[in-house]
């Protein structure tokens, strides 16, 4: 199973301790049983927050690398944005005929 990323954790805990107070104050209740069903269904809500997060996009998929060369070749990074250069096509050389 994969780590859970920061975001998760945070969406995940901040659920947690705001739908906890949230259902506390808004329940006023004081027993036990009250409290520990609203503790409960606020970690199966930010558990379902946390899980409902978009993954990452991985990092290949936002920039690539262009290698040159061999061993220890430099690597230049293309930005995500970056658009390519065109390529840009020879004209044909003319060269004077003898007559």
């Amino acid at each position: 199973m994969p780590r859970p990323t920061t975001a998760q954790l945070a969406y995940g805990s901040c659920t947690v301790i705001l739908s906890t107070l949230a259902m506390l104050l808004l329940s006023q209740t004081s027993s036990g049983i009250g409290i520990a069903v609203i503790a409960l269904s606020a970690l199966a809500l930010g558990l379902l927050v946390s899980l409902t997060v978009p993954p990452p996009k991985r990092a290949a998929a936002r920039s690539s690398t262009v290698t040159t060369g061999n061993r220890g070749a430099a690597r230049a990074a293309v930005p995500a944005g970056a658009a390519p250069e065109p390529v840009r096509e020879r004209e044909p050389v003319h060269e004077p005929t003898a007559s």
